[in-house]
């Protein structure tokens, strides 16, 4: 019995390993007939971290602050520099990050104003990156269960595990390189203090620790040319990567609610009223993509408007009426509104 069941296992294994490259084969030679090559289509717009978009709003902002804060340098006061772009450049990083020292403030209505309104542009900016870093976790749990929900010949549970497993090494490495900057810029900012601000060792460190979390009590900070130098770049990368240390410290906290996820999915036994309630169109049988949607509409990952509003986008743009999307209903779609 036993050798029958692995020469079963291993049959099964063959037949998938077929199945795979008849498909593979076969879409190749369809990709070259049509003269295009079949690319996984690309993931859904802005849901990934940009970090190009995220530099340039940043290199703009801080180009434009630096800017206006010079022009206004005889309107802010406190303990400056004998280099006025270095002030401003300074106190717009500052500004942006919300550490606010108070060691450089702004005294006429005017320079008020324009703080505020800076300030409120670097929380919008951060709020960006913030949301960039929450769309980026919550489609890798998106991904993980419409993987799980694959039901097709090729699908491989231990593989999937097997990848799974993967990515959470790869997210603990992430997670360590960012805890390792943390103490690099910590251990580096306590140096400069002592060295260039002439502060203790405990002030020096309870400096470093105000100002990589905002707090910015403001009765130490960097006043010397040197110590402004540093600061304008050790503030932006400290705070972004404490930033990014908690959240890949979600991420992994994430991870685990993925892992159940994934066990739950493949665990799950499905009941007849599962197969009625999954039944969109009425046919007494379930398809994988109707498997998929019930089981994304259960985990609470879609709703009945987002699925309707879907459905409404396929019905205009099969133009034929036959519920399959071909190149014809869309080259019918593109006459009908070149007509208009």
């Amino acid at each position: 019995m036993a050798d029958d069941s692995v020469d079963d296992t291993e049959l099964i294994k063959k037949k998938k390993h077929k199945h795979k490259h008849k498909h593979k084969h076969k879409g190749k030679n369809r990709g070259n007939q049509d003269g295009r090559n079949d690319h996984p289509p690309p993931s859904i717009p802005g849901a990934r971290l940009s970090l190009k978009r995220v530099g340039i709003l940043l290199g703009a902002y801080l180009a434009l602050g630096t800017v206006c804060f010079f022009l206004v340098r005889d309107q802010i006061t406190g303990k400056k520099t004998d280099y006025g772009i270095l002030d401003s450049m300074y106190f717009c990083v500052v500004t942006m990050t919300t550490v606010g020292y108070g060691d450089l403030v702004p005294e006429t209505k005017f320079a008020k104003v324009l703080a505020c309104v800076f300030v409120f542009m670097g929380m919008f900016l951060g709020g960006f990156a913030l949301s960039k870093a929450a769309d980026y976790i919550v489609e890798k749990e998106v991904n993980m269960f419409v993987k799980a929900m694959q039901v097709h010949e090729a699908f491989d549970p231990v593989q999937m595990l097997s990848e799974a497993a993967e990515e959470s090494d790869k997210l603990k490495y992430k997670f360590l390189i960012a805890l390792i900057l943390i103490v690099v810029h910590v251990i580096v900012g306590i140096v400069v203090l002592i060295l260039v601000e002439d502060l203790s060792l405990i002030d020096a460190y309870y400096c470093v620790c105000a100002t990589i979390t905002t707090l910015g009590y403001g009765d130490k900070s960097f006043t010397t040319t040197g110590g402004r130098i540093f600061a304008v770049f050790w503030i932006l990368t400290s705070t972004i990567s404490l930033a990014q240390l908690f959240m890949y410290l979600v991420e992994l906290w994430t991870e685990s609610r993925q892992r159940q996820l994934v066990d739950w999915v493949l665990g799950r036994k499905m009941t007849v009223q599962d197969i009625e309630n999954a039944d969109l169109d009425n046919d007494n049988s379930v398809s994988p993509a109707e498997y998929v949607v019930y089981k994304l509409k259960e985990m609470g990952l879609v709703n009945d408007q987002l699925i309707m509003s879907v459905m409404e986008g396929f019905k205009t743009l099969d133009v034929d009426n036959s519920g399959t999307l071909t190149s014809n209903d869309l080259s019918s779609l593109s006459k009908i509104m070149s007509r208009r």
